[in-house]
């Protein structure tokens, strides 16, 4: 049954039983009591590979909320590489709310801007992130290169596509995945492990700005051998364009990727419209809105959505940024500061 249809069986009244199922209560004592003025539209600004998910996501929402409140609403949507996403907002883009696929990402809007507040991870479930996923690889059918691990993206003969980890956050999971397996291959040799991703970088022959460009540059182009994207984003070109087509790989280890919400609470707060940002986000933790997601081949926190999907997700070893960088505020000064080692894995780029 498609998606379409479990929502018109009534996957927005799951919604609509307290706003949120599941347990997980409204951060608004009351989100919108009905008749209430508020502006009839709000921006999400998410990642560049999110249109399919939030193109499903949204008309839940928007029904349930005019249900709930008798006030119609539109999810208005921009989508980019989130570091480039961010940058926008801090420059003026008017974002009601972000859902962005990595944590710097959203804390610069904190830390550069003052737009929202500093606990902002902790006006949400699970650190504020609904889902989560791990970068892996789609590989052409047959995988004719023989590629498993992130050995293989080293090789000579394997050319690779992600995007430019300077503007994507899916590309500086990407990163941080291959430094995560290269410390365990070489025991924590952090110069060794920058060496290897240095090799990967190398094999790269064009580094887009966000992930759908590199996904059109791998599919409709049919340039390189092995595309690396989050795993939701492998199931979904496999979907698209032909399970004969293509073949999907998850190496041996990689790393957890947090997808983190937040309000913008200057800009919801000017707009008057954080009453329904805040109801949005916290729809996304619904269980009409998980099905949704695990749909989309991302993980959820929600055990049984999450077995009913099973097929979807392969075992893998997942690592986190706080396991093996020490936190997001270590990876962000070691590793993305000007001149820090993403910087030295890109020399000769």
């Amino acid at each position: 049954m498609s998606l379409r249809n479990l929502a018109r069986l009534g996957l927005a009244a799951l919604f609509l039983t307290g706003l949120v199922a599941g347990g997980v209560k409204a951060n608004a004592a009351d989100p919108a009591a009905p008749g209430s003025q508020g502006p009839g539209e709000i921006l999400n600004v998410t990642y560049d590979v999110g249109r399919e998910l939030f193109g499903e996501l949204n008309p839940v929402f928007q029904k349930a909320w005019q249900e709930k409140t008798s006030q119609p609403i539109t999810v208005n949507q921009s989508f980019g590489g989130t570091s480039k996403q961010a940058r926008s907002i801090l420059e003026g883009l008017q974002a009601d709310t972000v859902t962005f696929n990595q944590v710097t990402d959203v804390q610069i809007l904190h830390d550069k801007g003052g737009l929202i507040a500093a606990d902002w991870q902790s006006k949400f479930p699970n650190k504020s992130s609904p889902f989560y996923s791990l970068p892996s690889f789609l590989v052409r059918a047959g995988n004719p290169k023989n590629i498993r691990d992130w050995d293989d993206l080293i090789r000579d003969d394997v050319k690779v596509i992600f995007p430019n980890p300077k503007t994507s956050g899916n590309a500086r999971y990407t990163y941080l995945a291959a430094t995560a397996y290269a410390l365990r291959k070489f025991d924590g040799d952090q110069a060794k492990a920058t060496e290897f991703v240095q090799k990967i970088f190398l094999n790269v022959p064009v580094f887009d700005a966000g992930g759908r460009a590199s996904t059109t540059t791998f599919v409709e182009r049919e340039i390189g051998d092995v595309l690396i994207t989050f795993e939701a984003e492998v199931q979904g070109i496999r979907k698209e364009f032909g399970l004969d087509k293509y073949d999907a790989v998850t190496p041996s280890l990689s790393l957890l990727a947090e997808f983190p919400v937040a309000v913008v609470d200057q800009v919801a707060d000017k707009r008057g419209s954080r009453a329904v940002a805040t109801a949005y986000l916290d729809f996304l933790y619904s269980k009409a809105a998980q099905e949704i997601i695990a749909a989309h081949a991302y993980r959820v926190n929600d055990a049984a959505i999450l077995a009913t999907h099973a097929t979807n997700f392969p075992p893998v070893e997942l690592v986190t940024v706080e396991d093996v960088f020490g936190g997001w505020d270590k990876v962000a000064a070691e590793h993305f500061a000007s001149g820090g080692l993403l910087d030295q894995a890109f020399v000769n780029q």
